[in-house]
């Protein structure tokens, strides 16, 4: 064969590596996608079988943990960079396509891996799941974004401030524009704020514990954890922090129910209601949407101390369920029903306590469930205020005269939280209710930057907790 012939022969077909991290991330965020799942339900039991099967260590599991969240975190910001890059608007490329640039975007721009390494593994990749024709478009893309680092792209694609300052805000830290100004408009203030608001949305959150009263210390866990992997609870007396993140379900008090995984600010919500001035009997506490079970098991073990007994009720069996085995093991008497907290089968007047941490948007735990941001839809409230003024008006005719109510949500958006409170008072919708505002400040001791009150509103970027919210109300008559 002559010098020629040889220069022209093709180059032996070479099988694309199989990268079992950035498979595994791939199919957790097409999960995602296809079937509405969130993150931190589908990737447990990926990373697990991944284990078993002997391709991950505990490094590959970071690493795959990493690529899903930062991805979904991102995507925003990586979906603007991602459509300044390709001659046909974005809606146009195939959504596995999309997941596996967004996936080399993130490795390129949020992580220090090395550039080659990042183009290579992510066409290797595409070139597995998607076949040897669409890698080369995932190859000539990412070697277009690789040409820049993220701070650069981002003044490239985001509108400048002074022209419009909550889409610049929405490419820059990855929200969608009506999720900037809503949070804009609960939080208030400047641009400072709501850029550090935004900015710890897209932090990874501390993984924290609740050692529940009467079966379990945070003293105990920190001998048990040690000292090097625990960190004291910032607020919550109950509360410690994995220091490195880790499996909870690997700690021995966690299996056997003595502890829970519980953001802190949900122990805060329980505890002030706990805390609250009563007058007269204390012995009947109500959780009116318990599913899945943390802040019940915490009310029901405060209860237990107390001599209280606590009725936990879940409209969802399923969930429901879950509360039975979070409640599982309480020293103190309990009952779990499965029922609707607004018709609900418990006469009127017959409880001291009533907590109602009702179904929201979830847009207080964007760091948790960072896929939420690009599912929900400012329409998505208007389906919730129903249901979230009819709990309230119900866990209020619950509730004795004298009684406490606390109303919870897992979201800053006002109309989920003040104007739903606001309404029920003031008879909007349906019959007005006897009840005064009781201020919740005082009983979440040492927390600081609670606002004016009576309500208190907790912040990812001021306490380190979810955006939760509470108000307190004491019926009158």
């Amino acid at each position: 064969m002559s010098e020629q012939s040889r220069r022209r022969s093709p180059k032996p077909y070479r099988k694309p590596r199989k990268d079992p991290v950035r498979i595994l991330a791939f199919e957790a965020l097409r999960a995602v996608d296809e079937r509405g799942a969130y993150a931190n339900l589908v990737l447990p039991p990926l990373l697990k079988k991944a284990r078993e099967n002997g391709d991950f260590d505990g490094r590959d599991a970071a690493l795959a943990t990493e690529l899903v969240y930062g991805t979904l975190r991102r995507q925003g910001t990586y979906d603007a960079i991602i459509a300044a890059c390709i001659d046909r608007p974005l809606r146009e490329v195939d959504p596995p396509v999309l997941d596996v640039l967004a996936l080399g975007a993130h490795q390129l721009l949020g992580t220090r891996i090395p550039t080659h390494a990042a183009v290579s593994a992510s066409v290797e990749l595409a070139r597995v799941v998607l076949g040897d024709g669409r890698a080369k478009f995932v190859n000539a893309v990412l070697r277009k974004i690789s040409q820049d680092e993220l701070d650069t792209w981002v003044q490239r694609v985001a509108p400048p401030y002074e022209d419009d300052a909550e889409d610049h805000l929405a490419v820059v830290h990855s929200h969608p524009r009506w999720i900037v100004s809503a949070l804009w408009d609960a939080l208030g203030g400047g641009r400072a704020g709501i850029e550090d608001l935004l900015e710890a949305d897209n932090e990874r959150p501390e993984v924290t514990l609740v050692a529940r009263p009467g079966r379990a210390t945070p003293g105990e866990l920190v001998d048990l954890l040690g000292e090097e992997s625990v960190l004291p609870g910032r607020w919550s007396p109950y509360a410690v922090r994995l220091a490195e993140g880790g499996e909870p379900g690997a700690i021995e008090a966690v299996r056997e129910g003595r502890a829970g995984v519980q953001d802190e600010g949900s122990q805060l919500v329980a505890l002030a209601l706990a805390a609250a001035p009563l007058e007269g009997p204390d012995r009947r506490w109500l959780d009116g949407c318990a599913g899945p079970g943390g802040k019940a098991a915490l009310l029901a073990a405060l209860a237990a101390e107390r001599g209280a007994a606590l009725l936990a009720s879940e409209k969802q069996p399923h969930r429901a369920r879950l509360v039975g085995r979070a409640l599982a093991g309480n020293p103190g008497p309990y009952q779990v029903v499965a029922a609707d907290g607004t018709r609900p089968p418990w006469r009127e007047g017959v409880f001291d306590r009533v907590l109602v941490d009702v179904p929201c948007s979830g847009l207080g735990a964007l760091r948790r469930r960072p896929e939420a941001r690009w599912r929900r839809r400012p329409e998505d409230l208007d389906g919730f205020a129903p249901l979230q003024r009819g709990l309230l008006r119900e866990a209020m005719r619950a509730v004795r005269v004298g009684g406490v109510v606390g109303y919870a949500t897992c979201s800053p958006h006002l109309a989920e939280t003040r104007v739903v409170v606001d309404d029920v008072l003031r008879g909007r919708g349906g019959p007005a209710v006897s009840a005064e505002w009781i201020d919740a400040r005082p009983l979440m001791p040492g927390v600081p930057a609670l606002g004016d009150g009576p309500d208190v509103q907790l912040w990812p970027h001021l306490h380190g907790t979810d955006a939760m919210y509470l108000a307190l109300l004491r019926r009158t008559a």
